[in-house]
């Protein structure tokens, strides 16, 4: 098992070679020496990651001329993992997931799901395509809660999307322009996807304190005029489990009104909160219209029923319900009444209580491992909410090498350098995912790799 997880990181790399266009077709690569030295692994290792690509057909042995790059095209798209995915190899038994940014299955109530099923059978006639902006029941159930939570909005200003990161590719393509700046927390989870930068736009990092964004890096990176837009999570941060102060959200909301700038606020870790409900929402108190709000039901019920929403003014919905039709003619109908059935019955409330009590006995547990191991080596912050530790290293060691020794050791972790476009000595830990005995296990086997790498 071990081989084959470091065979896969060598392997990875070897493609990102290919397709960044540094090794082009035709061309000899380095031999099984030199890759092991250069990446720190045993030769066999090696060897079991040639195989694997030739048997893609990216690579071949030429007698005579040793292995070249066969391929670069369909083959080397096909096999490349997708950039928000290729530091998950959580498929193979074993591994302790450290990384996963989602809840285990024993976090939620038993049958929770069959319960809410077995409330549809019977109700459902048919299942075509919803009105545009998704179905009304739905967008009506939505609305009630956001209400409850504070933040009113009319059923015609939400937009049922295929979770969140499908609103942050209608709100891309459908409103922003290319060559716009998108101004975001550094670090942010924005980092580690495409979604703006596949379409000709920039990320400026935002520098951050404890209570969130800071006002004064923020008024020097835009000016009005600009291109556009902040995108920012100001409750429970991923990576960093950051809760933005209300004074900070003010500050923030009055910022972007007086200066023309547009912010996109991702909400979907409110509900997780386990000591004290966020302050209200930057939405809840836009009274410009310069909010768009986006939340999911992913992170709090189950990532399969692909159900996000937006939240904005009727005219914007309107033009982002327009986007969503042209690609994929609405969200699974079978999925919205599923969630519809959930809020409107008041059951997802209930619910979060359950999900709450779980992640305080887990967060609890892992603040004890950390304690315990990492004391003398790392920093960090217990999040008042949400899953995510951001543990910062005291001694500059090579994340890169610590990755893969802790990866070959069946520990897989998130290195902060995926959420950042500069150097980091921080890496992202969730406690959502892994048992409290699987994560002191991890934590403990990471220990010695620190220690070995400071050394």
């Amino acid at each position: 098992m071990k081989k084959s997880i470091k065979s896969d990181f060598v392997a990875g790399w070897i493609k990102e070679q290919i397709a960044a266009g540094k090794w082009a077709v035709g061309m000899k690569i380095p031999s099984q020496r030199v890759l092991a030295e250069d990446l720190s692994v045993n030769r066999s290792t090696v060897v079991a990651a040639l195989d694997q690509l030739k048997a893609e057909g990216i690579i071949e042995g030429v007698m005579g001329k040793g292995t070249l790059v066969a391929n670069n095209t369909w083959s080397l798209l096909a096999s490349l993992p997708s950039p928000d995915r290729d530091m998950t190899p959580s498929a193979h038994a074993g591994i302790i997931d450290l990384s996963r940014g989602e809840l285990a299955e024993d976090v939620f109530p038993e049958n929770y799901l069959n319960d809410v099923l077995s409330r549809l059978s019977g109700k459902i006639q048919t299942l075509g395509y919803e009105e545009r902006g998704g179905y009304e029941p739905l967008r009506e159930a939505v609305a009630g809660y956001m209400a409850r939570q504070g933040t009113p909005v009319s059923p015609s200003s939400i937009l049922i999307v295929s979770g969140a990161m499908q609103g942050f590719q209608l709100i891309a393509s459908g409103l922003l322009e290319a060559g716009s700046s998108i101004l975001l927390e550094e670090p942010s989870y924005l980092y580690s996807i495409h979604t703006f930068q596949s379409l000709g736009m920039s990320l400026k990092g935002i520098q951050m304190d404890e209570e969130g964004l800071l006002l004064s890096s923020l008024q020097s990176a835009w000016t009005s005029g600009q291109k556009g837009a902040l995108y920012t999570i100001p409750s429970f941060h991923n990576p960093t489990g950051t809760l933005m102060s209300l004074e900070r959200r003010k500050d923030i909301l009055s910022f972007g009104s007086s200066h023309k700038l547009p912010i996109i606020e991702d909400d979907i870790y409110r509900d997780l909160w386990l000591d004290s409900p966020p302050p209200p929402s930057l939405k809840s108190m836009d009274a410009a219209g310069n909010v768009l709000y986006i939340s999911s039901l992913s992170k709090t019920l189950s990532p399969g029923l692909r159900i996000g929403w937006i939240a904005g003014s009727e005219a914007v919905i309107e033009r982002l319900s327009n986007v969503k039709m042209q690609a994929d003619y609405g969200t699974s109908s079978l999925s919205q009444r599923v969630a519809a059935e959930w809020l409107g019955e008041g059951l997802y409330e209930h619910h979060l209580q359950f999900v709450r009590n779980e992640l305080r006995k887990r967060r609890l547990a892992a603040s004890h491992s950390l304690q315990r191991y990492l004391s003398d080596l790392a920093e960090w912050t217990i999040p008042k909410g949400g899953f995510f530790i951001w543990l910062r290293l005291n001694q500059p060691i090579s994340l890169k090498e610590l990755y893969t020794e802790s990866l070959n050791e069946g520990i897989l972790f998130h290195p902060g350098s995926i959420y950042t476009e500069g150097s980091s000595r921080a890496i992202r830990l969730s406690f959502g995912y892994a048992s409290p005995d699987q994560f002191e296990e991890g934590i403990k086997r990471m220990k010695k790799w620190i220690i070995a790498l400071s050394k």
